[in-house]
């Protein structure tokens, strides 16, 4: 009962955690992209209330590059545990069954490198958008920021 409650939390739980964090990913990502296309730097005074507006919701996508690794390691933990019982419970085990849960244990840890890595490529792209509208800013108002 709790071997089938575990295997489910791991295959629906963490993986679709993890998809469920790669969409929001994108969502803001394409939030972001959208606003740097349509926003008029000349309307702002400060580079102060620029940089706020150019650098909200990006530690969301941060947060999520740096995590995911660790929630795809989590299930990859659970699925080699999971597989470790099965194998004390049955000791006639056949090992093609073994090396499919272990390789089945270690598609969480695929899953959270690869969220991981959209979410570092997204967050470098829309940093360095924002940089370069903050430097235009300063060119277009003759200053440096503070």
């Amino acid at each position: 009962m709790i071997v089938k409650w575990l295997s489910g939390t791991i295959d629906y739980g963490i993986i679709g955690l993890l998809l469920f964090l790669s969409v929001m990913v994108v969502a803001v990502a394409l939030e972001r992209f959208f606003l740097y296309r349509k926003l008029r730097i000349a309307d702002f005074d400060n580079i102060k209330s620029l940089e706020l507006v150019l650098t909200e919701k990006l530690s969301v996508i941060a947060s999520v590059g740096s995590n995911a690794p660790y929630l795809g390691l989590l299930g990859t933990v659970l699925g080699i545990m999971l597989t470790f019982y099965n194998m004390g419970q049955d000791a006639a085990m056949d090992t093609g069954k073994i090396m499919i849960g272990l390789a089945l244990a270690l598609k969480a840890t695929a899953v959270g490198l690869v969220v991981a890595l959209v979410s570092v490529v997204l967050y470098n792209a829309l940093l360095r958008k924002a940089k370069v509208l903050t430097l235009k800013w300063e060119i277009a108002n003759g200053r440096k920021a503070l």
